[in-house]
């Protein structure tokens, strides 16, 4: 049974420190968002949870998909699309520093073709990878994905359910401040070395190392012919 919990209020997760966000989409495309869900950190502990159902822009659903996440065409017939949603969320977004994602260029890479898609306002915003974190963590488990770092961490997943995702992504998170003794999300980046990515109207940059960063920006600068164009 698919159980949708409202967003809250903004002044019920007021002093929030970060949002961990999770989609689930419907095809392939990468802005067919059928379910949201979010996890909000607030004074050290998973404050609040929400999750939404959403109706895709065309309602195609992949099988493939479907198996992963059980939701069909049907659980999201009257539902609102994503721009609905967007309304809601985009102030909670502005309010927090910092975003996080299990695997974030999906989830974040998802958010930007829905916005692009609808034409809505991008916020700005940014945000850590929790992929990269946990490997720079925990560097001895056998992979990062988000079902094996949440048994790591003893937390009960109830994967590619949204709001369980996202619950785990932030309580992976307040974990790994609690095993290295860091007292604030800014101490991530001081203590791994990896930088948060950032979002805002017409500009995406990754959350990488500053080596990878560094690298990047001399492909960039390469003639297309070196890059291998």
């Amino acid at each position: 049974m698919l159980i949708q919990q409202a967003i809250p209020r903004l002044d019920e997760v007021a002093g929030a420190t970060a949002i961990a966000l999770d989609f689930e989409t419907a095809s392939p495309s990468a802005g067919s968002i059928c379910s949201i869900g979010l996890a909000w950190i607030v004074d050290s502990r998973v404050g609040r949870t929400a999750h939404c159902l959403v109706r895709p822009h065309d309602m195609r659903f992949n099988p493939w998909h479907v198996r992963i996440h059980g939701i069909q065409p049907r659980d999201v017939e009257f539902e609102p699309e994503f721009p609905v949603i967007w309304d809601e969320l985009l102030p909670h977004l502005e309010a927090v520093p910092l975003l996080l994602a299990h695997n974030a260029p999906f989830d974040i890479g998802v958010l930007c073709a829905a916005l692009t898609r609808y034409g809505l306002p991008w916020p700005s915003v940014s945000y850590l990878c929790t992929v990269k974190v946990a490997r720079a963590a925990w560097p001895e488990l056998p992979d990062h994905k988000l079902s094996t770092v949440a048994r790591h961490i003893g937390f009960d997943l109830r994967h590619h359910v949204a709001d369980s995702d996202a619950a785990a992504c932030a309580a992976i998170t307040l974990r790994i401040l609690a095993d290295h003794g860091l007292t604030g999300m800014n101490d991530i980046q001081s203590r791994f070395g990896i930088m948060p990515g950032r979002i805002g109207p017409g500009y995406h940059e990754a959350c990488s190392t500053p080596e990878a960063r560094r690298a990047a920006l001399r492909r960039n600068r390469m003639p297309a012919w070196l890059r291998g164009a």
